[in-house]
């Protein structure tokens, strides 16, 4: 089984938010969905970057460097990389 770290990115804004999940899609559907998080207030939201990893745990670690990282021209940095 693998899993992903991800980038979605506010349509509205154009905000970023970082995850990781087994099934990325899924998750932005979730994210795209009603409920009352911080993802709801900046729908709609685009998977515009992901990263698999063989451990759960690999993917979180992943994720959290990426939280870390400022300015936000390093997630557009890595995100432009990819395409």
């Amino acid at each position: 089984m693998c899993f992903y770290t991800y980038i979605i990115q506010s349509e509205k804004d154009q905000s970023f938010y970082i995850g990781s999940s087994k099934d990325p899609e899924s998750r932005l559907r979730k994210h795209n969905q009603k409920h009352r998080d911080y993802t709801a207030r900046k729908q709609p939201w685009k998977l515009v970057w992901q990263e698999v990893f063989p451990t759960r745990s690999d993917a979180i670690k992943r994720e959290l460097f990426l939280k870390k990282q400022k300015p936000k021209k390093y997630l557009e940095d890595l995100i432009s990389k990819s395409q």
